[in-house]
């Protein structure tokens, strides 16, 4: 059975840059989609970024961003690994959340998605506290 733990959050100040890891339980990668979300209590799961399988090929991905964190988030993943992983730089106070990782499956290697209802396997969640 897939599973998902993630890692790397922390208490950071604005302006930081925080690195969080999603390690995967299930070898190959290929064909499984990776998100990032987060939730803040008394708001919904909302979607940070995604990351297409790679298929047979291993070459090429495609990635989806929200909207506010387009530009200062980059979601990159390690086939060696067995990891994806989330790179956040300029935090902002709005950033702070539970993060979490999620996946599903896809034989369509360019398949994105932000919305939480498209992925079945979650992981715990790992903190992020931006805060001066």
């Amino acid at each position: 059975q897939l599973e998902l733990v993630e890692s790397g959050g922390d208490l950071v100040q604005p302006g930081e840059s925080l690195k969080l890891s999603c390690k995967v339980s299930e070898l190959p990668l290929g064909y499984i989609i990776i998100g990032w979300f987060r939730q803040v209590p008394g708001k919904e799961r909302e979607g940070v970024a995604c990351i297409s399988s790679n298929g047979i090929s291993g070459n090429g991905f495609m990635a989806k961003y929200t909207d506010s964190v387009q530009g200062r988030f980059t979601i990159s993943r390690d086939h060696a690994k067995i990891a994806v992983f989330l790179q956040m730089h300029d935090l902002k106070p709005e950033d702070t959340a539970i993060y979490y990782c999620a996946a599903t499956s896809s034989f369509n290697r360019l398949y994105t998605s932000l919305d939480p209802a498209d992925f079945d396997t979650w992981g715990q969640g790992t903190q992020v506290t931006v805060s001066s």
